[in-house]
């Protein structure tokens, strides 16, 4: 007898093996249906509501998925012998009550018993992404829920350049670009979305052919416009992040305020000469209720207190850091990973290389997210360039 026969009749032996029949009964009685095929396999069908976990990453992630070692779990694969290995080995980590489903898939399907085509990523996505599929926070359905989200940047400029380029990279569905300038020279310093070629032509253009050519797979919605209290809920209604990273106090405003009462999760960063915060304004938090932007600026400062990144420069690689952990921190928000900067503000000074961690405090008398808030409509405030805190 070869040893891989020898070994199976030893396993047989010692691993329960249940009929397909049976194991849908105790799959409806709550136990976890595990299938452990590979991807192109599970594309051609696969038992509605499995858990698909592919035997390569099987140790390493089924503790995440089932932390409980007394679950009942049933193994499938496709005609019944490599889920026996597969079940001897969540018994060697510690689970209680594995089963190997006889037969397998090919049976269960034979028998007529439910089963679904489950949305995958094709090979090219499969091949573009994939690092995140190394990685069990993200895995395909990650994946598949990146490519489904929505993303709107305000602003095509410091911040959202490298916010944008990296959510194109990561497979965002859809990025909605709101800008309503054009392409200056000096931009260019840190505006990487941007090329001296493309100097005069609109940002939102601009932008569309490097994320394009980094990433044809992504939809871009460009909006060469002026954010409003006119076209604010029609832009911002639909999707899931807003990234801001614009360059004055009443977009900032605008922007707070229409999160707020659409309940959408406002990624907030902005930058200073050498200096940068970033936090994540989101009163619908599960973990913990932040407050927003009103909660630690109430109303706008006077105009001469606010000067612009024109009158006091950036250095210009400081936008990028910012942007990116924009990126960050809308990747952790769209998965449900992590701990979101909600509550708390990043502050980080390049000059030193430091960051430091501050708590923000929700104003429970704030007027737009406060226990009594009633929403009365957008403030169209003066123009004023920026606080001493300017995105680039």
């Amino acid at each position: 007898m070869k040893g891989k026969d020898r070994r199976l009749a030893e396993l047989k032996n010692v691993i329960p093996e249940i009929s397909p029949e049976d194991a849908l009964v105790e799959y409806k009685q709550g136990a976890v249906l595990v299938d452990v095929r590979e991807a192109d396999e599970v594309a051609n069908g696969s038992p509605k509501g499995a858990l698909r976990l592919n035997r390569g990453f099987l140790e390493l992630r089924i503790e995440e998925q089932v932390p409980d070692v007394a679950q009942s779990i049933l193994v499938m694969c496709a005609g019944g012998t490599r889920s026996l290995f597969a079940a001897e080995a969540l018994k060697q980590l510690g689970y209680q009550n594995v089963k190997s489903v006889a037969g397998g898939f090919n049976r269960w399907k034979n028998k007529g018993l439910p089963f679904e085509m489950p949305r995958t990523l094709d090979d090219d996505a499969r091949e573009r992404y994939s690092r995140h599929l190394l990685l069990p926070e993200v895995g395909e359905s990650g994946q598949l829920k990146l490519l489904d989200s929505k993303v709107l940047l305000i602003g095509a400029g410091g911040l959202g350049s490298p916010s944008a380029y990296y959510l194109a990279a990561a497979g965002v569905g859809t990025l909605g670009l709101v800008d309503h300038d054009v392409v200056d020279r000096s931009n260019l310093q840190r505006q990487i979305l941007h090329t001296d070629a493309r100097v005069d032509v609109s940002k939102v253009a601009s932008a569309r052919e490097a994320l394009e050519a980094l990433n044809p797979r992504v939809k871009i919605v460009g909006y060469e416009t002026r954010l409003d209290s006119g076209n604010v809920e029609e832009i911002l209604a639909g999707y899931d992040v807003v990234v801001d990273g614009s360059d004055n106090l009443p977009t900032r405003y605008l922007i707070n305020d229409a999160c707020v009462k659409l309940g959408i999760p406002n990624i907030h960063a902005a930058v200073y000469r050498f200096e940068g915060q970033i936090t994540v304004f989101w009163p619908g938090y599960e973990k913990r209720r932040g407050g927003c932007y009103r909660c630690m600026f109430p109303e706008p400062p006077p105009a001469e207190s606010a000067p612009s990144c024109a009158e006091i420069g950036v250095l210009g690689v400081l936008p990028g850091v910012l942007g990116v952990l924009q990126a960050v921190e809308t990747l952790k928000v769209l998965l449900k990973i992590g701990d979101s900067l909600v509550g708390r503000m990043l502050y980080y000074d390049a000059l030193h290389g430091s960051f430091n961690e501050f708590k923000l405090k929700r104003n429970s008398e704030c007027k737009v997210c406060g226990d009594h808030a009633q929403f009365t409509g957008y403030s169209d405030y003066a123009e004023v360039c920026a606080t001493p805190a300017a995105a680039g």
